[in-house]
């Protein structure tokens, strides 16, 4: 039988905690769904930022997370749909659009793009 471990869940835009556990090796997403808890997700793939959590305690596996860079990951983000925990685990969400610059925005908001790279301004 696997091993369970507990899970929270600061669900900071519904202003609400969950605490519930989920068993080793399973995706916490799906997990906390099929418990009745459904959270914030988009792509179910790992290549959004839309299940973007921050740990605050413990340690995740995360090895199918395409949607974050190994720089955004080492910062302490993680995304839930492709996260196992590795043991206890406490969790905030965040928003899509702070992970999502975090990511990307060093590539927009410089310019006129073309072809990737940004032009000087005429």
């Amino acid at each position: 039988m696997a091993q369970l471990y507990p899970i929270t869940v600061h669900w900071r835009q519904e202003q609400r905690t969950i605490r519930l556990d989920v068993p080793e090796g399973e995706y916490i997403l799906r997990s906390f769904e099929a418990q009745g808890q459904p959270l914030p997700f988009s792509c179910r793939n790992g290549c959004c930022t839309a299940c973007a959590v921050r740990i605050l305690a413990g340690e995740i596996d995360q090895r199918e997370s395409l949607g974050l860079s190994k720089d955004v990951r080492s910062k302490g983000y993680g995304l839930l749909c492709v996260a196992r925990a590795l043991g206890p685990l406490e969790v905030e969400t965040q928003d899509e659009d702070e992970v999502y610059d975090l990511q990307f925005g060093r590539f927009f908001g410089r310019g006129k793009v073309r072809a990737g790279l940004p032009l000087d301004d005429e």
